[in-house]
């Protein structure tokens, strides 16, 4: 089964959680899975800025992307967030490859607004490196960087980076493992499936906002990309990766047929 995982940057932040969903990676890879992991780091990227005096400015939930900036993209998701994930999924047993979108055009975007910088909106995925690598038993860790045919190098939203890498390489599932429990309905509760009608409900009713709203934006948006299923679940329940994978109800799970139907 050909599987993506894209990891959110607070649950890579901590060693400790880091190298637990690396180990539960690096499980469901030897069980025989193909899987393509994909990051963020915006928390990281937050850091490294304030501590060099640099204020991060947002609009609609995008961080705004000046030349300096650019230089921290690279140097935080694909430098440091991703070599530590790498070097804790090789830790754990899998034969981890670090990689950014920029990569054999891997992801390709353009700019999104003039407004917003070097932020890319992806444009074209090829999944060609994930199947040459998948298939001789490696594991792709993907960076939310893309570039363009002309060199330009821009800062992917990683949900939506996830999407374009899921749909491309043919994910059956693909897992948003977060900080947070699942989807919440207006009375505050989790709830453990979603349809269509339901996802825009909850957005256009403002139940969901910020994170969460481009998180449902991203699952409707895989599921109308071929992805079987899409999962949005606690990175910190043990053993989540395992369970999920296992059919257990953890989280909150939208399928291809209910969003068709």
């Amino acid at each position: 089964m050909k599987l993506l995982v894209k990891l959110g940057g607070t649950l890579l932040d901590a060693p400790e959680s880091r190298d637990r969903l690396a180990a539960q990676i690096a499980a469901a890879r030897a069980g025989g899975a193909e899987i393509v992991v994909v990051h963020g780091g915006g928390k990281q990227m937050t850091r490294y800025l304030a501590e060099r005096g640099i204020e991060s400015r947002f609009v609609n939930g995008l961080r705004v992307t000046t030349i300096e900036t650019v230089d921290a993209v690279l140097k935080v998701f694909a430098g440091t967030v991703n070599h530590e994930l790498v070097s804790s999924l090789n830790r754990a047993g899998a034969l981890a490859v670090g990689l950014s979108g920029i990569d054999a055009f891997l992801v390709e975007a353009e700019q999104m607004d003039p407004a917003l910088g070097a932020v890319g909106r992806v444009t074209r995925s090829n999944p060609a490196l994930l199947n040459l690598l998948t298939a001789n038993g490696y594991l792709p860790v993907v960076a939310c960087v893309a570039g363009d045919r002309q060199g330009q190098v821009y800062n992917v939203n990683a949900d939506q980076m996830a999407v374009a890498c899921a749909a491309a390489f043919g994910a059956r599932q693909l897992v948003f493992l977060t900080d947070v429990a699942g989807v919440l309905d207006f009375d505050g509760k989790v709830r453990t499936t979603l349809t269509a009608a339901d996802s825009r409900r909850l957005i256009a009713d403002g139940v969901a906002t910020g994170g969460m709203q481009a998180k449902l934006n991203a699952a409707l948006a895989a599921l109308e990309g071929g992805v079987e299923q899409v999962r949005i679940a606690p990175g910190a329940v043990e053993d989540v990766l395992g369970r999920i994978l296992a059919g257990e109800d953890i989280g909150t799970r939208m399928a291809a047929a209910e969003v068709h139907a």
